[in-house]
């Protein structure tokens, strides 16, 4: 009989938040692969778990190894895969593991448990009823930029993780690209120090910029548009079809032309556009 991949999600921090079907999982596997065998050992020495078979399996050797990770379990052989915190293939390794192993026809076990995106969407005290989850911001401004302008138009909070040496300058862009946008930054869920600093932008980055360090795990939860920010965007971008309408105006097109030409470059109504190229 095959054996199966069994994914096993662990604690962000707090070791009371380990589900008693991953600890089962983890027991009855017989090889337990992690992403760090340092991190996975540690905790199974926590949680009693002892004896057990660990095999790194990290994001640098992952695709090399899977195929033949499956082929083991195709021989019968069940095993665990653990990152070191949280859900596998969530920014973790992970998901080539399962591709592969599904591809094979073999049985894979995901089971559920804890992830810090989830928890930051709730603990954040945003709103909005969706949200969308980037990974790991990026490293450089203009990519943050970049990546913030085109998700601005999504009816839905934006979460992102971050290293604790890159929060002020990210909190920064998003205060220059999302002006109008509350933020919160949640550090070091469901552990002793968890915090939740919500505000501004720029004045959650005051507030860290101002401290001497700044440590653990932490995702940034970024509130999606509000009617503030929709009424500066169509105020814009009136101003701007205004602008339009007076250069076109000037090469001597009639009204309805100028209509024709705001609808298409600026996407507004056709009466919108109309009224402003009466006025131009």
């Amino acid at each position: 009989m095959p054996g199966k991949l069994i994914i096993c999600p662990t604690p962000l921090g707090n070791l009371g938040d380990m589900t008693q079907r991953a600890l089962d999982a983890l027991r009855a596997a017989d090889t337990v692969c992690a992403e760090d065998t340092r991190v996975t050992g540690k905790l199974l020495a926590a949680l009693g778990v002892e004896g057990k078979r660990l095999e790194r399996l990290d994001e640098n050797v992952i695709a090399q190894r899977a195929a033949e990770i499956t082929a083991r379990i195709i021989d019968g052989e069940t095993i665990a895969y653990c990152t070191d915190a949280g859900m596998p293939g969530v920014s973790d390794p992970g998901l080539r593991l399962v591709r592969t192993a599904r591809a094979a026809g073999v049985p894979v076990d995901v089971l559920p448990g804890p992830t810090a995106v989830a928890t930051a969407y709730v603990a954040s005290g945003c709103i909005d009823q969706a949200f969308f989850f980037g990974g790991f911001f990026p490293r450089k401004d203009v990519a943050r930029r970049q990546l913030l302008e085109q998700l601005k138009p999504l009816q839905a909070a934006l979460i992102f993780y971050e290293s604790p040496n890159r929060l002020v300058g990210a909190l920064r862009v998003i205060a220059e690209t999302l002006p109008l946008r509350g933020v919160a930054v949640c550090r070091e869920l469901t552990k002793l120090h968890e915090e939740v600093v919500r505000g501004p932008a720029l004045q959650v980055a005051e507030e860290f910029a101002q401290r001497e360090t700044v440590k653990g795990e932490i995702a940034i939860v970024i509130d999606g548009p509000g009617n503030d920010e929709r009424e500066a965007d169509e105020a814009a971008a009136t101003a701007e079809a205004a602008t339009r309408a007076r250069e076109l105006a000037a090469q001597g097109m009639r009204p309805k032309e100028i209509t024709r030409h705001l609808v298409e470059e600026f996407h507004i109504p056709k009466n919108a556009a109309y009224n402003i190229a009466l006025h131009a």
